[in-house]
């Protein structure tokens, strides 16, 4: 016999299951992406900006009617802190991967990228690297594993051949460099790249001074400068430190030819810029940066200033690097990660405000991808190499 709420209990869930199929009919099931950054520990902040530019990515696909190839199903956001190491960024991996992701976009910092997409690996899951610039990411055969920038071989090269036109140019006052770096795989590579080149150049490399991060005292090292004192000092490292570096130079008046950067933490940051103009006024640095020229790029960015943020690269190449896997997604018809990784792979995104023309992967890198030079002019960051995305000339070398 039935008593009154057993009966009320499976009327209720008869009733629930009824109604399920209509509502399952009008909402397509969601597509589930790992969001993965170092959101706390000493790569917070950049974790954070990343994790905005890939959030506001994924508003505006699902606001222009979600993955239209699935029915219109919206991309779900599993977020995931890396905790600024690559060991937690793998752990979180893991935990995507149980909980069904179809791919994980992330996770910055070039030590960790090579952790989550190692991880990624074993589940042949899609891992779209927003920033990540060590070129080991990309050639370890990975099939799953796909960046949309440049890495730092192609900004070492870009930097150091536009370093050469600026100081030919100017009658070539530079001759000695010193490189300053950070003691990871992004700042060490980056140094060992630049060390390299340069010489071929005709510039003479005093001194690599490597530095651990975090940093919190750089008197020593500018003492050091000051005893050296190179032409152009070429900095590596993450904002933090970056910050501190130039201005620990501003107050002990070490006053080079040129500060130029190669991916330089806070060298084309407008939080920098703000913070300490006169440190960062004249500064050139080469690295990831947005079409000037595109009406979406300045949209984008007041969208960002509107919500009290800078508009940093972290942003802008996390928004654009989820803008390329929802694309592949909806090439993909499929939340199948096979289907997503082929589609990624024969991907021809071009509908982005980088300036990188249609996206072409060659082994997870798109071969089109390259950075700008910019230059610090009246506090602001203006582009000033290549000429079709110039906005101001260069000023080579700084007047001391």
């Amino acid at each position: 016999m039935t008593s009154r709420r057993q009966f009320m209990g499976q009327s209720a869930a008869a009733a629930s299951a009824l109604a399920f199929p209509l509502v399952g009919g009008a909402q397509p099931k969601t597509v589930k992406v790992g969001v993965l950054h170092p959101v706390t520990g000493a790569l917070a902040y950049s974790g954070q900006q990343c994790r905005e530019g890939v959030m506001m990515a994924i508003e505006d696909i699902n606001k222009a009617g979600g993955i239209k190839s699935l029915g219109g199903a919206k991309i779900e956001a599993l977020l995931g802190d890396a905790q600024s190491t690559p060991q937690a960024g793998a752990a979180e991996v893991e935990k995507m991967n149980e909980a069904g992701v179809s791919a994980i976009v992330g996770a910055f910092a070039s030590a960790i990228c090579l952790a989550t997409t190692q991880a990624a690996a074993k589940y042949n899951l899609p891992h779209v690297v927003d920033v990540g610039v060590a070129d080991q990411i990309v050639e370890r055969g990975l099939k799953n594993t796909f960046r949309f920038g440049p890495g730092y071989k192609k900004c070492a090269e870009v930097a150091v051949a536009n370093l050469h036109v600026l100081n030919t140019a100017a009658g070539k006052p530079a001759r000695t460099v010193m490189i300053i770096h950070e003691e990871s795989l992004f700042g060490t590579g980056t140094a060992n790249l630049l060390s390299r080149e340069l010489p071929g150049y005709g510039y003479e490399v005093k001194e690599i001074v490597k530095h651990a991060n975090p940093t919190r005292d750089f008197n020593n090292i500018v003492l050091r400068m000051k005893q050296v004192n190179p032409d152009i000092v070429i900095p590596a490292n993450y904002y933090n430190e970056y910050a501190l570096l130039v201005r620990t130079m501003q107050q002990q008046k070490v006053t080079p030819k040129a500060i130029y950067s190669v991916l330089g933490g806070a060298a084309s940051s407008y939080k920098f810029v703000k913070e300490f103009p006169d440190a960062a006024n004249g500064i050139i640095d080469c690295n990831h940066w947005f079409n000037p020229r595109d009406k979406r790029s300045i949209e984008l960015k007041k969208r960002v200033e509107a919500k009290g943020l800078f508009f940093s690269y972290e942003v802008f190449m996390a928004y654009t690097a989820m803008r390329l896997l929802g694309d592949a997604i909806e090439n993909a018809k499929s939340t199948d990660r096979a289907a997503i990784i082929d589609a990624l792979g024969k991907s021809t995104f071009s509908d982005h405000i980088m300036p990188y023309g249609t996206t072409q992967f060659v082994n997870g890198q798109n071969m089109g991808a390259q950075p700008l030079m910019t230059q610090v002019v009246k506090g602001d960051i203006k582009v000033i190499i290549p000429r079709d995305y110039r906005e101001v000339e260069p000023l080579f070398p700084l007047k001391a």
